[in-house]
């Protein structure tokens, strides 16, 4: 007995430390990267942001109207429990993310534009994510529940693990950029890619949210997610090629559309919503969704667009 209960004790206490471990290492391998992506920026890149619009305001219509509306049409008469539906649809409310900034920048999309839009979101989605779940739930038949999102909910992790380390990248770049910058730069080109494929280990076999889901019990789930995903891509795509913009930045768009921000949406299932059903949606999408949406991206940057950006010059 006592053996027994040593083994499940120490068990239990290795757990609870990978779990803490999982909490600290995450967000500071995200600034890390985040930071080596600033390295590669400078002013100037939200500077033609900025000052040539259309890019960021149809990047940010796409995301705040178009994949709600997608996500609608396509589970509305999909067979699955309305409670699944409420997820679906939370998790097209939570657009963007640190993990479409790493795709745009691994496919040489416009990274400023994917970081702008990532900002400009985070505040956005203060208003937007309560009326999208509201009308969810009004929907698809459950007891309607209203909530309030706080800027410190959602602004805090996108300040500390994006914005605060790409500006330290860019102010690095800019001002050591032919000394300190570039020899950093070099290291973490190497580096980089350790730390992702650490971060995806740590997060699929030591976060607790991603213990005992039985993922091939959920292949009906699979099914809309997946077509999802790739629909909100292609939409995207074509619908800033229809506002001419240039190929760049159409797969940039792309990609934002397709690549969900999945950690919010568990947050806000599991915090606010407290709903672990709602929050199974998040993290079926999570598992799949980051290799997905690069190789939509990278078929899209390869293989489409190139002639019809010679006629907009």
């Amino acid at each position: 007995m006592e053996f027994v209960f040593s083994k499940k004790y120490y068990l239990g206490f290795l757990l609870n430390n990978m779990q803490q471990f999982a909490n600290i290492f995450m967000p500071l391998s995200i600034a890390l990267i985040m930071f080596g992506i600033g390295l590669e920026l400078n002013f100037s890149n939200f500077r033609r942001v900025f000052t040539h619009p259309r890019a960021i305001i149809t990047g940010l219509a796409s995301q705040l109207f178009l994949l709600p509306i997608i996500a609608f049409l396509l589970i509305y008469f999909w067979p699955i429990d309305p409670v699944y539906k409420i997820g679906v649809m939370l998790l097209a409310a939570c657009p963007g993310g640190t993990a479409s900034n790493l795709v745009t920048k691994m496919l040489r999309g416009r990274v400023a534009l994917s970081v702008s839009l990532t900002a400009f979101n985070s505040f956005i989605i203060l208003f937007s994510i309560p009326l999208v779940v509201q009308f969810s739930f009004m929907v698809f038949g459950k007891e309607e529940q209203s909530f309030s999102l706080t800027f410190g909910e959602t602004m805090s992790d996108v300040l500390f693990t994006v914005i605060l380390p790409v500006v330290a990248g860019i102010l690095l770049n800019e001002f050591f950029g032919y000394k300190f910058g570039d020899k950093l730069h070099k290291a973490l080109q190497y580096i980089l890619p350790g730390i992702m494929l650490l971060a995806f280990i740590v997060v699929i076999f030591f976060d607790e949210s991603q213990q005992n889901v039985k993922y091939f019990e959920h292949l009906n789930l699979f099914i809309p997610l997946i077509i999802l995903n790739y629909a909100t891509i292609i939409v995207g795509y074509l619908v800033s090629r229809r506002l001419k913009l240039k190929h760049s930045s159409a797969y940039t768009i792309a990609i934002e559309m397709g690549l969900q921000n999945s950690v919010l949406a568990l947050f806000i299932a599991n915090q606010v919503l407290k709903d672990k059903d709602i929050s199974l949606v998040a993290i079926l999408y999570s598992s799949f969704s980051l290799i997905t949406t690069f190789v939509g991206g990278w078929i899209l940057k390869n293989y489409f667009g190139k002639k019809a950006d010679r006629k907009l010059k």
